[in-house]
């Protein structure tokens, strides 16, 4: 004899805990929607009615006359690859008669994993990534190595500013002026040695980090599955760590007095050592943001193949004369269909592979020029340098929303 279905209410508090866990871990709405609703389902429950934003979201269940509706606030986002794998799991194996007893145990075992790496392995893991990032950007040995140190003490930082729960938009400006500071007293003050373009890209490397890589993307695709207040809320979220991240860099850059400096040019033959070096960089950087974002060991190696094969496409089309834009378009629909086709072996959502794969596709002395001008009143020079890197950024991410279309009919078809 089976169990009775829990009350409407009693499912309904588990149902929202479980949603709240999945948007604090940085997953899409739609996503959201879609596990949820499986939940219900599978409690017996006859329907599920959202209105989901990124800090609060209501929901109503119904069973046969009953109706119940609560209401629920969503502390800060977070971002934690693992815990968006094991939350999508879990409502992808529930099956009819889960219990509230059973998903509050679920929910427990999964609130109470721990990280997969301690702090001080996650900061310089991407303190190799920032390095790898200014390599990949024509940095010289100097400013990788001003990279990889900088970046470090800036995440270190972070990390520790985020256990005190403090603001995350200060902590993201107060990272972004300690890390690039840093960085200039390396490279100018340390070793005397005056801003190049080898130099510049450096600067940008020592706060990749802080890159709203996961809000911005997801952003994009709950909008492209019109999930239009939650999409513009997220955005308009990861816009405002852009903000606070531009504010604490540009802050750096008028009181060291850095110029605009001209991006290298385009080489048009790559060696095979040369070949050789920005696919390790690739890899390296994959991996260390696949770190940051507390992927599964397994998924980091995953993470970091996508990103070599995909910014490898991308620097080599470059190479051969396309532009960046349409080049990282290439690289990221590359790094979008891998993803469609390894998730389901490794039983990781796309997000969480495809995020940190594309995030060293960023374009780093675009950004720094953005900077540069604003801060000398160069305001037509500031918004022809913010446009290409909007373009790429917006490659990027478009990018990953073409593979989805190709590789998922769900996606082509409006429901």
């Amino acid at each position: 004899m089976s169990a009775a279905p829990p009350p409407p209410g009693e499912a309904l508090d588990g149902l929202l805990r479980f949603g709240t866990m999945m948007l604090r871990a940085g997953d899409t709405v739609f996503r959201v929607r879609e596990s949820m609703g499986l939940l219900a389902t599978n409690m017996g429950l006859d329907s599920l009615a959202l209105h989901v934003t990124i800090d609060g979201m209501t929901a109503t269940v119904r069973r046969g006359p009953e109706a119940v509706t609560t209401a629920i606030e969503i502390a800060p986002l977070g971002i934690n690859a693992s815990r968006i794998s094991a939350l999508e799991r879990l409502a992808r194996d529930s099956r009819p008669g889960l219990t509230v007893a059973a998903l509050a145990a679920s929910l427990d075992a999964i609130d109470k994993a721990p990280p997969f790496n301690s702090i001080p392995v996650v900061a310089i893991a991407i303190g190799f990534a920032s390095g790898a990032f200014c390599y990949l950007n024509s940095g010289d040995p100097l400013g990788i190595a001003a990279a990889i140190a900088a970046g470090s003490l800036g995440q270190l930082a972070r990390s520790l500013m985020f256990g005190r729960r403090l603001n995350q938009y200060a902590v993201t400006a107060l990272c972004a002026i300690l890390a690039s500071g840093f960085y200039c007293l390396l490279v100018v003050g340390i070793a005397g040695a005056d801003f190049s373009p080898s130099h510049a890209v450096g600067l940008i490397s020592s706060v990749l980090f802080l890159v709203p890589g996961f809000p911005l993307v997801a952003s994009l695709l709950d909008l492209l599955q019109h999930q239009t207040m939650a999409g513009l809320a997220r955005l308009a979220y990861g816009m405002m760590v852009l903000l606070a991240a531009a504010f604490g860099l540009s802050a750096v850059v008028a009181i060291a007095g850095l110029t605009a400096v001209s991006p290298e040019p385009v080489v048009q033959d790559v060696d095979v050592l040369t070949l050789l070096l920005r696919a390790v960089a690739s890899f390296a950087g994959g991996c260390g943001f696949a770190i940051l974002y507390n992927s599964s060991p397994r998924t980091v190696l995953v993470v970091g193949c996508l990103a070599l094969l995909g910014n490898e496409l991308r620097l080599w089309l470059h190479d051969l004369g396309m532009q960046l834009p349409p080049a990282t378009f290439l690289g990221a629909l590359v790094v979008g269909l891998l993803a469609s086709l390894v998730r389901s072996g490794i039983g990781v959502p796309r997000i969480v592979l495809t995020v940190p794969s594309i995030i060293i596709m960023t374009p780093g002395i675009y950004a720094f020029h953005t900077v540069v001008f604003f801060n000398q009143g160069d305001v037509l020079s500031a918004i022809e340098a913010g446009g290409t890197c909007g373009f790429i950024v917006g490659a990027m991410a478009l990018g990953l929303a073409a593979a989805r279309f190709i590789s998922d009919r769900k996606w082509m078809v409006e429901r």
